[in-house]
């Protein structure tokens, strides 16, 4: 059996998530965390084989629970980032930190299970779209991470174009089959890696990258 600590602060996915998997008939979740606190003080006594960890939570991240998950002593355990989130970043700072694997939320059920085997197996996995980032990454030279301009995900540049088309958030989260607040959280992120602080000039400046 593999032994499974499942760690995402929203309360719903979560327990989704340790339902999926304990219609599995080789894994047990052996337990559910909230934050990067909390996983660290079940993992002593539930004993995972592996730790399921999300990235953004409240107070401890994921990042920096596995990099405190994988400095344990004694028998550590392997640690399977599911998240949503794409970006170099954040890929590259859960794997300097331990992370045996890297999978993305949108995944199908089969793939997550497949993921957890091949982890607790000793594997490393990578989502296919995580993988050819870290490779595009590695062949770039500096002339091309220079001029590459800001990164967004195939997700924030599917919301900025649609912005683009005239549409509101919630017109975007119907279109999209997502929810209005995570329309919201891509946006601001763009915004971001984008340097603005609207929604206007977000399009125009993803335009003028050539993103869009």
């Amino acid at each position: 059996m593999v032994r499974i600590l499942v760690v995402d602060d929203h309360p719903i996915v979560r327990a989704g998530i340790a339902g999926l998997l304990a219609t599995e008939p080789d894994f047990e979740v052996v337990g559910e965390a909230a934050s990067g606190e909390a996983a660290l003080d079940l993992v002593s006594a539930a004993r995972p084989d592996v730790v399921l960890m999300d990235l953004r939570m409240p107070g401890m991240g994921g990042v920096e629970a596995t990099r405190r998950l994988t400095r344990l002593t004694a028998s550590p355990p392997r640690v399977l980032v599911f998240t949503t989130y794409e970006e170099d970043d954040q890929i590259l700072a859960a794997i300097e930190a331990g992370a045996n694997g890297y999978l993305v939320k949108a995944a199908p059920a089969d793939e997550l299970a497949a993921g957890v085997r091949a982890v607790a197996a000793g594997q490393t996995v990578l989502a296919p779209s995580i993988a050819a980032q870290l490779v595009a990454r590695a062949h770039a030279g500096p002339e091309d991470r220079a001029e590459r301009g800001p990164r967004l995900t195939p997700r924030e540049v599917e919301i900025l174009r649609l912005v683009g088309d005239g549409m509101s958030n919630p017109e975007i989260a119907g279109r999209l089959f997502i929810g209005e607040s995570t329309v919201k959280t891509h946006l601001l992120r763009a915004f971001e890696k984008l340097g603005v602080s609207d929604r206007t000039r977000a399009v125009t400046r993803a335009m003028e990258c050539g993103i869009l």
